[in-house]
């Protein structure tokens, strides 16, 4: 669940994809990098940190000169997580310099990876992005295209990928669409590919269209925008990305995230209605299902938990006792509107329980007489391959309990998840989503 971001024709392209990087800082807080182009040269930046503590000096801009730049805010998926495994990856090979920033996960890295090596190839990084840069280094044809085109014959999995030479830019999204990709234009005429349509506003583009499933999108100067279908489109995007990862103001694949989520609640209080007093959302990514579930259901909404925005998504921390101090030092109750009353808690999904189990308790802590957990998705039973660093089974606590064992675990009164046909109905009957984490189908082999 990275980010991208690709700049094109744009003065101080560099200083662009900067902004796009922080408006979709909630992607990936592991590292973030930028490469710019100014027609002759490559040059990047990446290091660990977030996007405003990699970038605090100006004189970055000065370095990363050009018109054209593409960025990265990693969310390790694939590799580990030294600063190796940022992006932004840049290299020199025959036709010149190429830089790749990839959002997304190869199902057969490890067999890719296993044949380059057996071929000559020296690996940087333990990331599966790196076999696409080997992959277009490799190829004997004449044009990058050519090579990026061959290069995806042999990669399976789902992506979106930037890609920069000196001159040209790429943008490729995998046929199955899984995860969003959208085009933008300035009033200039420069153009801007992202993974949210969130970043087009801060930096003052109008949103063009979404990257079609199985799509390459090519920028050369003069020019608009070549589109080339390299793949038959089986969109399957991922439903996980209307459910928590975006942003609720971009719009996916046609689809407004806070509208989609909306209607979530709106179903889960049709399938789950309970008497209470009180609806709360955990904040952040809670709040717009517990708004519809406030309104379906006629009881009150409040924003009873405050969130302190200075602590990092809990779910995309690496490392579990981080995880288990940033829930006490991120959430806090406001006493007053929990007191006394039944409270109805809405959170956008449940995977390890860790957080569920805090606040339930710190709910009860401040006078909750009764806590009923409801969460605006179905049971995460299955780990995704697709882009989105789910735990294995041993760690996902719906794959190893019952709801009425899970409840308990919890401490809460009651517990419901909305059903699988409540998502889709919820999602909309216009395409097929990938479901991958709650049906366990995974269709790419």
């Amino acid at each position: 669940m990275c980010a991208v971001v690709g700049v094109y024709n744009v003065k101080h392209a560099s200083k662009v994809a900067y902004y796009a990087l922080f408006a979709m800082q909630h992607r990936g807080q592991e590292a973030t990098g930028i490469s710019s182009s100014d027609g002759v040269s490559i040059w990047t930046k990446k290091r660990r940190g977030l996007v405003t503590d990699v970038f605090s000096d100006e004189e970055n801009f000065v370095y990363l000169k050009g018109s054209m730049a593409v960025g990265h805010n990693r969310y390790s998926t694939a590799g580990s997580s030294s600063i190796a495994d940022a992006q932004p990856i840049a290299a020199k090979y025959k036709l010149g310099e190429i830089s790749i920033a990839h959002n997304g996960n190869l199902i057969n890295k490890d067999e890719v990876r296993a044949k380059l090596i057996d071929e000559g190839a020296i690996f940087q990084s333990d990331m599966d992005s790196e076999n696409i840069i080997h992959l277009i280094a490799q190829s004997k044809s004449d044009s990058l295209q050519d090579r990026i085109t061959e290069a995806l014959q042999e990669i399976k999995g789902a992506y979106c990928l930037i890609i920069q030479s000196r001159k040209k830019m790429f943008a490729v999204r995998d046929k199955y669409g899984v995860r969003p990709l959208s085009l933008g234009r300035f009033e200039n005429g420069g153009y801007i590919v992202a993974s949210e349509t969130c970043s087009f506003a801060l930096v003052g583009a109008k949103f063009v269209r979404d990257v079609k499933p199985g799509e390459m999108l090519i920028f050369e100067k003069g020019q608009e925008p070549i589109s080339v279908q390299l793949f038959e489109p089986d969109p399957r995007p991922c439903a996980f990305e209307y459910i928590y990862f975006a942003r609720p103001d971009s719009v996916i694949d046609g689809k407004n995230v806070y509208e989609t989520r909306i209607k979530m609640g709106r179903q889960l209080a049709i399938e789950n209605p309970v008497e209470a007093d009180v609806v709360l959302p955990v904040p952040d990514s809670g709040i717009a299902a517990a708004l519809g579930y406030a309104a379906q259901s006629g009881i009150p909404f409040e924003n009873g938990i405050v969130r302190n925005h200075y602590v990092g998504r809990t779910f995309i921390e690496p490392i579990q006792e981080m995880r288990d101090l940033k829930v006490r030092l991120k959430l806090s109750p406001i006493k007053e509107l929990i007191d006394g009353k039944r409270v109805v808690i809405i959170d956008d999904s449940l995977v390890r329980g860790t957080t569920s189990k805090q606040i339930v308790r710190m709910l009860k802590e401040a006078g909750a007489t009764e806590v009923h957990m409801k969460l605006a998705s179905p049971p995460i039973k299955h780990p995704c391959r697709y882009g989105i660093d789910t735990p294995s089974y041993g760690e996902l606590i719906s794959a190893n309990m019952s709801e009425d064992e899970i409840c308990k675990q919890i401490g809460a009164d009651s517990l419901a998840f909305l059903s699988l046909d409540g998502l889709v109905d919820s999602l909309g009957h216009d395409r097929n989503y990938s479901l991958v984490s709650f049906d366990g189908q995974y269709f790419i082999s």
